[in-house]
């Protein structure tokens, strides 16, 4: 398979706030649409494709879009749409067809409900969405509800014809190295794109080349991208680091990487909560886009989730120790122009 550099080149939001009324789903998607396009100063017309990710529960009932296309310029253009997939086997199921019956591409499996389950039952629980529909698998660390899986599940995941990537985010570097084991010990490494969800490696992590030996032939495997919580602020930051990394910038210096990433790691212990084992995680999100002006307050689904004790102090003290990590300056350029779409 030819190797393709990917990067992110540009982000947009829509404002945030509990209520908007001023506009309707279309205008409001279009406004991070636009930002987007904007910010990585490229027409609607550069565009090729577009990719549409759905939450559980949610695919197949609205379909934004399938009624948002104008709206975001993606008239006659394809558009890959993937789809959260949750629940023991029957409810997957029926997750997995609706998701097929609506036009969805592909689903992340999640298996976070099989607690006690052995290889064997969560393989088979696998193999039965996969053959229904291709399928991204997930890791998901304990701490946040999911569950460890050992090198031979995700050789014989991995060997599932219908897999093709994977999700690694079990903030584990031992577990991270007996996922990218397990593919290569499938024979299907490569048919299967890495994405590290491991908000406490991201940089070393995509900058990592695993080399793992498979009887007698050595194979390379690396992260293609990332799916991270931590890239939901200072995005704009975030985007200009995955740049650095596709240019080489980091390729000849190891301690200015090395320090980045331990940098990057300690921003992330503070917005992630790790001393209270992620209770405040989305709390401390909230919390540095409602310092941006981005959001209102730092309300969640649960009325009783908010900042732990002394997380507010942890959040200042990144703040202050490394200010070349945030995008404070981007979003207050750009921010009132942003608001008055």
């Amino acid at each position: 398979m030819k190797k393709r550099n990917v990067a992110i080149i540009g982000c947009g939001q829509t404002k945030h706030s509990s209520r908007r009324r001023d506009v309707n789903v279309a205008e409001l998607v279009s406004e991070a649409v636009y930002n987007a396009l904007e910010d990585a100063q490229v027409n609607v017309k550069d565009i090729g494709a577009f990719v549409v990710g759905n939450m559980p529960g949610f695919g197949g009932v609205a379909q934004p879009e399938q009624w948002l296309a104008e709206s975001i310029g993606a008239a006659g253009k394809p558009v890959i749409r993937i789809a959260g997939v949750i629940g023991r086997t029957d409810q997957a199921l029926n997750e997995a067809a609706l998701a097929l019956q609506n036009g969805f591409h592909a689903v992340l499996l999640s298996v976070a409900a099989f607690k006690e389950a052995t290889n064997e039952e969560i393989i088979g629980h696998c193999r039965k969405i996969a053959e229904l529909i291709p399928v991204i698998g997930f890791y998901l660390q304990p701490a946040v509800g999911g569950r460890k899986l050992d090198v031979n599940f995700w050789r014989e995941f991995a060997a599932i014809e219908n897999v093709i990537a994977i999700k690694i985010a079990p903030f584990n570097r031992y577990q991270t190295f007996d996922v990218v084991r397990g593919i290569i010990e499938s024979g299907r490494s490569e048919k299967i794109a890495l994405y590290t969800g491991n908000d406490d490696n991201i940089l070393v992590d995509l900058l990592s080349v695993y080399q793992i030996s498979d009887g007698d032939t050595t194979i390379s495997k690396q992260f293609s991208g990332g799916l991270l919580g931590h890239w939901a602020v200072w995005t704009h930051t975030a985007v200009k680091l995955l740049q650095d990394v596709h240019d080489g910038k980091f390729d000849n210096d190891i301690q200015q990487t090395l320090t980045l990433a331990n940098q990057i790691t300690d921003s992330n212990a503070a917005f992630f909560d790790t001393a209270n084992n992620f209770a405040g995680c989305i709390a401390g999100l909230h919390e540095v886009l409602r310092r941006q002006g981005l959001l209102e307050g730092l309300w969640t689904l649960n009325p009783e989730e908010g900042l732990s004790p002394g997380q507010m102090e942890e959040i200042d003290r990144v703040y202050s120790a490394y200010p070349h990590l945030n995008d404070d300056a981007f979003i207050s350029e750009n921010i009132d122009r942003w608001l008055s779409i």
